[in-house]
């Protein structure tokens, strides 16, 4: 089965520029995405769709492969599954390689949980579904809780009597982290005017906590991004100093 990563990475940024490369710690954010692609064992080909110069030198680091990505699909309202779909279609004729299924890594969310790359693939393959992606709970964000403003009136958005968290029914909301779907559903949904057509019709999660993905939006994000990295290694120096200690 041909499995194939692809990390779109656009050179525009309006909530934090030129976010994909902005030095996170000790590399560039889309590096954390390209190194948790390289450690996944279902991956058999990975692909940054990219017009950014900056980004193809950092590509060359890694054992990946380099699309150009044209400038209509490289705008804030290009669609991503277009890009998704172009990066195949490029592959296909320089390498005449075709998946069976595509996962999309976003370069901005520099901060994964360990193998939930594979956890997803996984997910995808048990099921046999058209699509499965990350997603993790709403928390108290929920719609329960939400409302909606008439100049400054404030109205219940939905209605209900629930006042505890543990009372709320359980919604996620998709994360980012990883998206996996069939390579026959993405290209059949090129001509839908639906922009999540390319998820199919059974779509499955996979849950996660909150706190394992950081997607870099704004600065707040980059600065907890480097936050939990830190706290990461510090908790892996400290395990391993333990241990040699025994």
């Amino acid at each position: 089965m041909n499995i194939l990563g692809i990390i779109p990475a656009r050179a525009g940024s309006r909530g934090v520029p030129q976010k994909n490369i902005r030095e996170l710690l000790d590399k560039p954010v889309i590096s954390y995405t390209i190194e948790a692609a390289l450690n996944a064992k279902k991956l058999d080909k990975i692909a940054i769709s990219t017009d950014d110069p900056f980004i193809k030198e950092i590509s060359q680091d890694y054992n990946v492969d380099l699309v150009e990505r044209p400038e209509h699909l490289a705008n804030h309202l290009s669609k991503i599954d277009d890009a998704m779909r172009h990066c195949c279609v490029k592959l296909a004729e320089t390498q005449s390689y075709i998946p069976d299924i595509v996962v999309l890594l976003y370069a901005n969310i520099p901060v994964r949980a360990e193998g939930i790359i594979d956890k997803t693939i996984n997910k995808l393959i048990e099921t046999d579904a058209d699509s499965a992606q990350t997603m993790s709970p709403v928390g108290k964000f929920h719609p329960y809780w939400l409302y909606q403003l008439d100049d400054d009136k404030a109205n219940v958005y939905i209605e209900n009597n629930i006042y505890q968290r543990q009372n709320l029914p359980p919604l996620y909301s998709i994360d980012g982290a990883v998206c996996a779907v069939k390579y026959q559903t993405l290209m059949e949904s090129a001509e839908s005017d639906n922009p999540h057509a390319f998820l199919g019709t059974d779509r499955r999660g996979v849950m996660q906590e909150a706190h394992e993905t950081v997607d870099i939006d704004s600065l707040r994000d980059f600065y907890l991004a480097e936050a939990i990295i830190r706290e990461k290694a510090d908790k892996n120096l400290h395990t391993h100093s333990i241990k040699s200690f025994v």
